[in-house]
Order: C-alpha cells, then sequence, then structure tokens
C-alpha cells in the first residue's frame, strides 16, 4: 500500500480487475434471496450527464449494499436506442442513425465502467438489436389476435418538424416535448393497444405500491381519470336522434342552460354541411386543437347551430352549440352546460350571454354569487325542483333514478385514459409486425417471418422514413401472394415497456421470455428514474407487465416493489444577453467568478472583460452550456470522489447543487481515510505497551463505532437517506484520527474500527474500499464481504446525559450512570452549584423523572 492516494493507478486496477474475474455476473440461486435492482434504461446520446451519474450510483450504492448483506443481487444494463434523437443526430452529422447510436453506446459504456458500477454486462440488451425487438414483434402479433391491438382513423397530435404522432402526454403547451414545434391536428390510420381494458386494474393495483412515491401515484390516478357519472340521453326536437351526454355532476342538471358538442361530434359535421361559417370553425379547431390540459387557458369560442336539445327531466328547450373546448378524445364529446358550476363553462356563457342558474347552495347555505366565477363546490341543491335540498349522492341518486326511469340516461363509469396509439411514421424504429392483403384485409406477419427486420446502415433525408418510400422493402409474400409490409414504426416506449424482464434471460432464443429466470428475478425490488415518466414510461410498462402476466410469461401482477425518482443535478449558469434580448450562454469554465466570504457568486468576467449575468443554480444543460465533463471529473478526482460527493450533497429525491468546493471536500476526506489506514498498517510491526489506561476512551470509541453502524445501515437500507449514512461515517472517521494506537487494545479497536469503516465507505467508493480491504488484511474481495453486524452490549450507555429542570425550566444538565435511581441523580443534581441557586428557600413537593432524560424538580416557595 502507498502512503500517498493516487486514485488514478486504484481505479484502473481493480476495474481491470472485476473485468476479468467477471466479478458481478449473476445467475439465479434459489438458495439465495434475490435483489433486482435496476436503474431506467438510457438512451444512448453519446456522452453521459451528470443526471446519469447521480441515478446509476444511487443503484450501484443499494445494489452493493445488498450484495454485502448476502443477497443475490442483479444489477443489469442496456440502452433505448431507437427513436427520433438519433435520426436527428444523424441527419446533423451525415451519418446513419445505426452507426451514431452504435458509437454512442460504446463510448458511454466505457464511461459507466470507469464509474465502477458493478453491472453484470453479459446481460447487457440493446433494443435496435433484432434479437430484442424479435420478441417485441411477436408480442405485439399475440396481442392482435387476442383483440388487444387495432387500427383505426383517428384525430392524432403531429409534429411537423419531426413529422410523427404524438402522444398526449408527449404535448406540452401545445407544443411537441423534444422541438417545441406548435402539434398540428390529423387523421391518419394508426395502431392501438386497448390500455382502456386495464384501467380499472391500473388503477386498483396502485393501492399495493406502498413503497412508491405518493405523487407518481396521484399523478397516475389523475392520468387514469376514473370517474363515476351518469350518461344522459338527450332529444333533438324534431328529430328521432339523440345525443349522449355523460356528467359527474348530475347534482347540477338542474341548471342546464345550454347543450355543446366538440368539433368532430357526428351532428358537427352534419350541420357544416349547411353551414359554411361553421364548417370554417371546425377546420379551425382541427388546426388548433384543445388538449385537456390547456383548457383553463383556452379561449372558450363557439358556433350556435339551428338545433334545439330537450332536457330530459324539465324538458324545457336548449340551444346546442359546436364548441373549442369539449374535448375531441374524451367521453361522448358532448357536454351539459351548467355555467353556474363550471368554470368553463361559465367563460363560454358569459361570452355568448347565455343565462347563468344557480342550482347548489354556498356551504352557510346562501345562494351563491356567480357574476365573478362559477360556484363549483358540492353542496346542497336548491331551484331543482323535487330535487331541491338533496345532498351530491342523494341528488345523484335520485336523478340517475329519475332518468333510468324514463330510459333517458344510466349510470357509466368513465375514464381520461385512452388507447394507447402505437404507430409511429418514422424509420429508426421496430417496423410494426402486419401485413395487407391484396384484397384489403390485414394479418399479422407469420412467426416464421418474424423478426422483420429493419434496414440498418442508410443515410436518412430528415423529410420522410426509408421504409415509407422503398417500394421494395414494403413488399412481401403470404401464402405464395403479393402482400404489403406496415410502413410505420412503433412507438419507443414499447421497447423500454419490458426490457426490464428480458434482462433476466437476454440469451433465452425460444421465446420471448424464460419463466423459470423471469419468476426468479421479478418483479424489480427497487427501480430508479426521473418523475417526468410517470404519465408515460411508468404507466405503459405497468400495463405491458400485465400482459406479460396475462399471457402467462411472469407471476407478478406488477414490475417494480419499490421505487424512487431522484432530484436533477443543477449548477450554476451564466449569459450575456444578445442585441434582440437573447440568452447566449457561456461556460462557467471560460469565466473569472468572484464570491464573497459566504462563497456566493458577486461577480463573473468573460475572457474579453465583459461582466456577465448569473441565472443561478439551474439544470444541466448543453443548451445552458453549464454542464459539467464527467471525465474531467474522474481524471481529476477520481470515480470514487464523484460518487462521494453526489450521495452526499442532497437528499436523494431532492436537487442536488453542483459544486467545486464540494467535491475537494469530498477528496480530502478520502485522503484522510487513506492515510489513516496507511499510517495503521504502517506502524503494525512498532513496539506497543501492553497498558490499558485508555480503556474507557476506548470504550466510548467503540460505543460510538457500533451506534454508526446501526444508524448507516437503517439509512441506507430502509430510509435511503445516504447524505446522513455518509455524514455519520465522516464523523467516526473524524474521531479516530486522534484515538490512541500504542496499546494492543486500541490497535484491535483500531483494525475493527478501520475494517467497519472501508465496508461502510464501499458501496459508495468502491475502488478505494477494495484496496484498502487487501491492505487491513481483510478475507477474500470486499465486493462480497459480509456487511459490519452491530454488537448491541457495545451500544449499551455506561454514562447519560439527563436534563435537570425546576418548575419546567431548564437549569442545567449532569452526566450519571446510565442505571442511576433518580434518588441518587437528585442528590447529585442539588450539588451543582448553578443548579442550588433555584433551590434556596423552596420547597421540593414533587419529582418527575423520565428514564434516561429528565428530572424535573417542582418547587414552592
Amino acid at each position: 500500500m502507498k502512503e500517498q492516494y493516487d486514485h488514478k493507478e486504484i481505479e484502473s486496477r481493480v476495474q481491470k480487475h472485476w473485468e476479468k474475474h467477471e466479478t458481478f455476473k449473476v445467475t439465479e440461486d434459489i438458495a439465495k434471496e434475490k435483489y433486482y435492482c435496476l436503474s431506467m434504461i438510457p438512451y444512448p446520446s453519446g456522452h453521459l450527464h451528470m443526471g446519469h451519474v447521480r441515478n446509476y450510483t444511487i443503484g450501484d450504492v443499494l445494489s452493493r449494499y445488498q450484495r454485502m448483506l448476502g443477497k443475490n443481487v442483479l444489477q443489469p444494463m442496456g440502452w433505448d436506442a431507437f427513436g427520433l434523437p438519433a435520426e436527428a443526430a444523424a441527419l446533423e452529422h451525415n451519418t446513419a442513425p445505426s452507426s451514431w447510436t452504435y458509437s454512442n453506446i460504446q463510448h458511454m459504456k466505457n464511461q459507466l465502467k470507469l464509474l465502477g458500477f458493478s453491472y453484470d454486462w453479459s446481460r447487457e440488451i440493446t433494443t435496435c438489436q433484432p434479437e430484442y425487438y424479435l420478441w417485441e414483434q411477436w408480442f405485439f402479433t399475440q396481442l392482435y389476435k387476442q383483440g388487444l391491438v387495432y387500427k383505426k382513423t383517428s384525430p392524432v397530435n403531429w409534429c411537423p418538424h419531426d413529422m410523427t404522432i404524438l402522444a398526449n402526454e408527449q404535448v406540452v403547451d401545445g407544443c411537441c416535448w423534444r422541438c417545441h414545434s406548435v402539434v398540428e391536428n390529423k387523421e391518419i390510420p394508426q395502431w392501438f393497444i386497448k390500455i382502456t381494458h386495464y384501467a380499472d386494474e391500473l388503477l386498483h393495483d396502485l393501492e399495493t405500491l406502498v413503497d412508491w412515491p405518493e405523487n407518481v401515484k396521484t399523478m397516475q390516478r389523475n392520468w387514469i381519470g376514473r370517474s363515476e357519472g351518469i350518461e344522459l340521453y338527450c332529444k333533438i326536437l324534431n328529430s328521432t336522434k339523440r345525443i349522449s351526454v355523460y356528467t359527474t355532476r348530475p347534482d347540477a342538471i338542474m341548471g342546464t342552460t345550454y347543450v355543446a358538442v366538440a368539433p368532430n361530434h357526428p351532428i358537427s359535421h352534419q350541420e357544416a354541411m349547411k353551414n359554411p361559417v361553421l364548417k370554417e370553425f371546425i377546420q379551425q379547431c382541427y388546426t388548433t386543437k384543445v388538449l385537456e390540459a390547456e383548457l383553463t387557458k383556452t379561449e372558450k369560442k363557439g358556433i350556435l347551430t339551428d338545433l334545439v336539445i330537450e332536457h330530459p327531466i324539465t324538458r324545457e328547450p336548449l340551444p346546442l352549440w359546436v364548441a373549442n373546448y369539449v374535448i375531441m378524445e374524451y367521453g361522448t364529446t358532448a357536454i351539459i352546460g351548467v355555467p353556474a358550476h363550471n368554470q368553463h363553462d361559465w367563460e363560454f356563457a358569459k361570452k355568448y350571454q347565455i343565462p347563468l342558474k344557480p342550482v347548489i347552495l354556498e356551504a352557510d347555505g346562501s345562494v351563491p354569487d356567480i357574476n365573478k366565477c362559477a360556484m363549483t363546490e358540492k353542496g346542497i341543491t336548491c331551484n331543482s325542483g323535487v330535487f331541491s335540498g338533496l345532498s351530491y349522492d342523494q341528488a345523484f341518486i335520485a336523478i340517475a333514478d329519475k332518468l333510468a326511469e324514463n330510459h333517458l340516461g344510466k349510470r357509466k363509469v368513465s375514464y381520461r385514459l385512452r388507447d394507447w396509439g402505437v404507430s409511429r411514421q418514422r424509420y429508426w424504429g421496430v417496423p410494426i409486425p402486419m401485413i395487407t392483403l391484396e384484397n384489403g384485409s390485414t394479418i399479422t406477419v407469420p412467426e416464421d417471418q418474424l423478426p422483420v427486420l429493419l434496414p440498418e446502415n442508410h443515410l436518412i433525408d430528415g423529410t420522410s422514413s426509408i421504409i415509407n418510400t422503398d417500394v421494395e422493402w414494403a413488399k412481401t409474400i403470404v401464402n405464395g401472394r403479393p402482400a404489403l409490409r406496415e410502413t410505420d414504426t412503433l412507438d419507443t416506449f414499447m421497447e423500454s415497456s419490458w426490457y426490464y424482464a428480458r434482462y433476466t434471460c437476454p440469451d433465452y432464443h425460444v421465446g420471448m421470455l424464460d419463466p423459470a429466470a423471469a419468476n426468479y428475478w421479478l418483479p424489480v425490488d427497487q427501480y430508479i428514474g426521473g418523475i417526468e415518466h410517470a404519465t408515460m414510461h411508468l404507466l405503459y410498462f405497468r400495463f405491458f407487465h400485465k400482459l406479460l402476466r396475462d399471457a402467462g410469461l411472469v407471476h407478478s401482477d406488477e414490475p417494480v416493489k419499490r421505487l424512487l425518482c431522484q432530484g436533477m443535478v443543477l449548477s450554476d449558469a451564466f449569459y450575456l444577453t444578445g442585441s434582440k434580448g437573447e440568452c447566449r450562454w457561456i461556460e462557467p469554465s471560460t469565466l473569472t467568478i468572484q464570491r464573497d466570504s459566504q462563497g456566493r457568486i458577486i461577480r463573473a468576467i468573460d475572457l474579453s472583460g465583459n461582466t456577465v449575468r448569473y441565472a443561478g443554480m439551474t439544470k444541466m444543460s448543453k443548451s445552458k452550456k453549464n454542464g459539467v465533463d464527467i471525465q474531467t471529473m474522474i481524471d481529476r478526482y477520481g470515480a470514487d470522489t464523484v460518487r462521494l460527493f453526489m450521495m452526499f450533497s442532497a437528499p436523494l429525491d431532492m436537487t442536488l447543487e453542483w459544486q467545486d468546493a464540494g467535491v475537494e471536500g469530498a477528496y480530502r476526506f478520502l485522503k484522510k481515510v487513506w492515510k489513516l489506514v496507511w499510517k495503521h498498517v504502517h506502524t503494525r510491526m512498532l513496539s506497543i505497551s501492553n497498558s490499558d489506561k485508555f480503556h474507557h476512551e476506548l470504550q466510548i470509541l467503540r460505543r460510538d463505532l457500533h451506534k454508526t453502524i446501526f444508524k448507516v445501515s437503517h439509512d441506507i437500507g430502509r430510509r435511503q437517506t445516504f447524505h446522513t449514512a455518509i455524514a455519520a461515517i465522516m464523523a467516526l472517521t473524524n474521531k479516530l484520527v486522534h484515538a490512541p494506537q500504542n496499546t494492543k487494545t486500541a490497535r484491535s479497536f483500531m483494525q475493527e474500527a478501520l475494517m467497519t469503516i472501508v465496508r461502510m465507505l464501499h458501496p459508495f467508493t468502491p475502488h478505494m474500499s477494495f484496496v484498502l480491504w487487501k491492505a487491513l488484511g481483510g478475507a477474500g474481495e470486499i465486493d462480497y464481504a459480509p456487511w459490519p453486524e452491530v454488537d448491541q452490549l457495545a451500544m449499551i450507555e455506561e454514562q447519560i446525559l439527563v436534563v435537570i429542570q425546576i418548575n419546567g425550566k431548564l437549569r442545567g444538565k449532569i452526566m450519571v450512570m446510565a442505571d442511576s435511581h433518580p434518588d441518587h441523580i437528585q442528590s447529585l443534581a442539588q450539588k451543582v452549584p448553578t443548579i442550588q441557586k433555584y433551590l434556596r428557600d423552596v420547597k421540593i413537593k414533587k419529582v418527575i423523572y423520565i428514564q434516561g432524560k429528565l428530572l424535573n424538580l417542582v418547587v414552592s416557595s
């Protein structure tokens, strides 16, 4: 062992050892408890960013900890390799998406190895490889045969820049989530998977996910959007037709003053044939479709039709409007307008001078003032004829019964969730395994023709999909007759919805999953990733797991037991304002930065002497040029330092502020530990005394040692508060720096303490711990060394601190033996000068003692 901590030599040597000996390769072992730890599969963008590093370090800490507990630990890694970003990057660099993707994978894989993550690389998955997507195509065909896949022409969100469909979840403020282009609306044929058939189960099973963040479960509940209401059948006067309307507020039905339908409702198109103004309005609505998330800030617009609707209970005439705020994709695409009790209806009614009729009382029993806004709370009904004076539940039942009696309505459960549209009009994705025959019918690709291979190594033009324009690729033969392949590709969320299961058996070639391996490892014990995936990936892969279960491939109902959503990594960002007011972001490394005595930035100057503006701590990004280069940090401080800093600087679910001073601090700590071990090992053969004069001091240190083991174990394993665990290790290390080492007992304790600290640090700093474990004479390799156990007897306190109160007020503190009687504690307290003065000329009427904590003397004059 060298005296100086040389992170470059250590980390290179240890990483080679792990790779040579396949240290982290695992197989199923029913004799051992399993632990499956997984971080969300990354897209191979070319370089790891600090968000990746934080995510993967969390997973590695947990994996290494559980491995030391004796569990059979699986921690795999792979690549979510299809998708639009690869096409965009390939176009920019004039290369094929496949070449770009595989090159990025190799570079990022090397970076992951430099960080010392304990992955089983024998299970690596790349989703753009045929051996992976073969089974995705096969499963799609099985779902089709079961009636869970269908094709229909449907209105879609269309990104004109990326030229592909977007799911509703991928539209943010009316724009594409990737390129921020304004989303257009089209109607095109597309493929769907019936996620709505699992809506109830997806909702119900959220209650079983006790170790998932509550905010993630809330977002999924809201996205699924189960509601109980009534479907009404409203007659069109002077017609035999009816309009179906769904409402969750039947208690407000007597306040209906109009009916509105969506622009895509059949009646809208029917009326537009004789109304040019309405026809133009509908076209505008298709161009600028309103999404549910945008309703609050959308200007409500509508066109009055000539049709009149009969109120289903009062039979009074109601005008029919075509309105832009009636969502095209949800419910019956028709609403009853109750503007006194719905804010969207209120805004529409105010604009078009439609009457407002309040039928729900305020909580205090008064009629609501609806001049400024709608009253949307539930309450007692009024102005509702025979239904007046009822609570919400009573009104719901009474009105539902009345409608059912007259065959004008029925109770209905509805969902916000819609079937998953999986068609994408792009090249770099999994070809949809469907075929259109000469007679126009559609069938699945025969199993013996799977996989439908995507042609690789093609340059792209950025305007069309290669397989869509390649007539020869689309041609195929089925039963000796010519046919055409589907030229759409699957949404890439498909690949990321089942990869976790394939990790359990990546080399299984006779089926999608090996049931024995899959059911040994699944469900995943710990999943780590960003909360931004709550209503996309996290919902889809829960759904996919249930599909796998119903196909008999897995036994569990949910894919993951415990979910951790890590916070973002922030760093300082600086900019200059351009001539048009735009921000020109400046790399911090090019600036001269001045700080005050508290370390706060007060000024920054660029290379030209210009004072630049400080934007504060913001999310690391290429656009703001405030990312931190991982390779630079590893070269300067080592992977262990980077890992330790990121786990210590903030709670895992909170944002982490990157501070160079914090990295320096982590580096100094590791050098302190190294020096402490080196000193201990180096002085091992010196002559030492047999004196036990440090017995009491060592006893206290040993108690601190085992309290630290207890805390660190609890903080890593249960609370997942790594920052407090590291703080406890640091505090213990600081105490050991000045601990005696010149007696046999002291030497023995120091050996125990250092071997314990090295093991507790191992999940965070595996390279240094590997070397120090060997230097201390640890048996075998630390990667499979047992986690230190707590000695309960060592934690017993001989002396305790007791707070002394007089009439409930703090008057002093004293140290006493842990088993001291209250009378003895009182006697000692009365001898303390600072307490004596409060006991002069008073009588002690009562003594209150809380074991090991507090003695309160109640006195009177």
